[in-house]
């Protein structure tokens, strides 16, 4: 199938995988504005389309840290059952309807616990809320299996404590680790213990790193601290000239380190300058297990629909390139191999064969 005659329509139909996705950053803006209203907590706008604008205007600076910023809002209406539950059940919802099949959802508990609630009881909240998306997803036609990553913030000291809780929720919808926030001048290798706890108990995790921060942060979170999979890495492109890979490039392509790739939200934190010249369809053209993400939906203003028609738009890609960044994504998934291989078998191949 040419690219050209790829429309939005067979791209919303194709299943699809998300590894690199926050639960604060997804929320629908309707939904924001009822429950900021209900815990008396002050937006830019009441206005749900208006709100969705100022969001995705305000993420646009070109600044990581105020893109972080913008996530205070919507953490003002997550700090009860009631805010946790409903935002979780509508997050699985919106990403049946994106035609998503696997997903793999990441918060910091630590960032919920100011309306009282403990951090075991912030993850039972939103282990419930997604089972409940889940549940409906799969009534409706639309099945979605939803895995959640813990996040500890690397600017803050309780990353050990959202290991132990990844640990103790990890036969109960936890699949893996992820450590977040501002990158330059936080570095991972700050949060060695909980990263080792996190090995000794055979959990594994991912590490935003070659965001904000150029190679030395990709490096620090592979041989330092033992990442799985790298959150972004789009400045891996550092370490390659002319299609030559330097030695940490080839590391990461040879040894099929999952990049998980955000080209909008790269876009609004100036990590990448446009669509067409993103880093993803080079490192996709050399070989790199690169998978395709949202990151924040919200925030940025887009679904995966949305994510992989601009990559056909300006990028030149493919329904084929689109298969191998699905494929990608699975098969870097934080499940079982012989689940990741039903889903690939029994949805995710199928899936494309009916439009190839």
């Amino acid at each position: 199938m040419n690219a050209t005659r790829v429309d939005a329509d067979v791209i919303r139909r194709l299943p699809k995988a998300v590894l690199h996705d926050h639960l604060d950053g997804g929320l629908r803006p309707a939904t924001l504005v009822e429950l900021a209203a209900a815990v008396g907590h002050t937006l830019p706008t009441t206005d749900p389309d208006e709100l969705a604008a100022w969001y995705v205007e305000a993420a646009g600076s070109g600044d990581l840290v105020r893109y972080i910023g913008t996530f205070e809002h919507t953490l003002a209406v997550m700090q009860t059952r009631e805010g946790l539950l409903r935002t979780a059940e509508e997050y699985v919802l919106d990403l049946a309807a994106d035609g998503v099949v696997y997903g793999e959802v990441r918060y910091a508990p630590e960032l919920m616990v100011k309306g009282g609630l403990t951090l075991p009881e912030v993850v039972e909240a939103v282990q419930e809320g997604l089972a409940a998306g889940m549940a409906k997803a799969s009534a409706a036609g639309t099945p979605v299996r939803v895995g959640t990553l813990l996040c500890g913030m690397r600017m803050f000291d309780r990353t050990r404590e959202t290991a132990d809780l990844a640990v103790a929720f990890r036969d109960a919808g936890v699949v893996g680790f992820d450590i977040a926030g501002a990158e330059n001048g936080f570095p991972a290798a700050d949060h060695l213990d909980a990263f080792q706890h996190l090995r000794d108990e055979s959990v594994p995790f991912t590490i935003h790193a070659g965001e904000a921060y150029g190679l030395p942060s990709i490096h620090q979170a592979l041989q330092v601290c033992g990442a799985q999979r790298i959150g972004h890495g789009v400045r891996i492109t550092e370490d390659i000239v002319d299609g030559k890979l330097g030695r940490l490039a080839a590391w990461v392509r040879d040894r099929r380190v999952a990049l998980e790739m955000c080209p909008t939200s790269n876009l609004q934190t100036g990590a990448a300058t446009s669509i067409a010249g993103h880093p993803i369809t080079e490192l996709k053209d050399l070989g790199f297990r690169v998978t395709l993400n949202t990151d924040n939906r919200l925030v940025s203003g887009t679904t995966m629909t949305r994510e992989m028609s601009l990559l056909v738009e300006q990028a030149g890609w493919t329904v084929e390139d689109l298969r191998t960044v699905t494929v990608n994504a699975v098969k870097s998934a934080f499940l079982p191999f012989d689940e990741r291989e039903a889903l690939l078998d029994d949805v995710v191949l199928p899936g494309y064969a009916a439009v190839l």
